[in-house]
């Protein structure tokens, strides 16, 4: 990490290995699912979840349910909800989450927030609410930041173009909200910045998204739409923080408007 106290080290590095970097360091993470986890997360708080509980298992998101029965169970397996849940991983679903308790389970997204539980802060992000994503580390003062695109769980080889995508989306809104006030400095990750700082620049974000591997699975399950909702930027205020670890669950809060340095997890 850079000695310089205004200087703010930058990182993109995918999926497990992001996962422990950030907790290792200690340094911010971003965990980047764009398709869709992140996205539905953001929503879900945006419409108003009293409370959104993440489990890596669907296993432990139905114990968690038979001890709030109350709560909706959110999430997906193979793109779809898991038999017995109320909804899926969709963000357009996500307003019939307001004012309740919210169990949520992803293939991957759920288990990469989990596994990077001890960054300093812990964030979901996309594009969808990237600008809030970017205030809040600055608002936190963060010196480092490690940017992780999810990818697919047990599969890195898996080409996760839209998660790149959205992580150096979020890259770029945070290098130019830095300029003239903090120095970024880059550490791993910076040649796939420049690739795909390039090719949103050339094909755009949404088209991104559109020809991702991940869309042509939603697509075989016809969420689509998703594909399309979940490719806009700056939709969404709310920020979803990992504030509280119990067993396996993480107590997510919305940290928006908040100063950066409340509810973060420690370990």
């Amino acid at each position: 990490m850079t000695s310089d106290a205004k200087a703010m080290q930058l990182h993109l590095i995918p999926g497990n290995d992001g996962c422990r970097f950030a907790s290792r360091q200690k340094a911010a993470a971003v965990i980047v699912d764009a398709l869709r986890a992140s996205a539905t997360a953001a929503a879900l708080l945006e419409h108003g979840a009293k409370k959104l509980m993440v489990t890596g298992t669907v296993e432990d998101a139905f114990s968690l349910k038979a001890a709030l029965p109350d709560a909706l169970l959110y999430g997906e397996r193979g793109g779809l909800p898991p038999e017995g849940f109320d909804y899926g991983n969709s963000p357009q679903e996500a307003i019939n989450g307001r004012s309740r308790h919210i169990i949520f389970t992803t293939t991957t997204g759920a288990g990469r927030l989990i596994a990077a539980w001890g960054a300093l802060p812990l964030l979901m992000g996309s594009t969808v609410n990237a600008a809030s994503v970017v205030q809040y580390l600055l608002a936190a003062a963060v010196p480092e930041v490690a940017l992780v695109p999810a990818g697919l769980m047990d599969d890195p080889s898996f080409n996760a173009q839209e998660d790149w995508t959205a992580a150096t989306y979020i890259a770029m809104m945070l290098c130019e909200a830095c300029a003239g006030h903090r120095t970024v400095v880059w550490g791993r990750g910076h040649e796939e910045f420049l690739e795909y700082q390039e090719r949103i620049r050339v094909e755009g974000v949404a088209s991104l998204f559109a020809t991702a591997p991940h869309a042509e699975k939603l697509r075989a399950v016809a969420k689509e739409g998703d594909v399309r909702f979940c490719a806009q930027t700056n939709i969404y205020d709310a920020v979803p923080v990992a504030c509280e670890k119990i067993g396996a669950c993480l107590t997510v809060r919305n940290g928006h408007g908040q100063d950066g340095k409340t509810g973060v997890s420690d370990g």
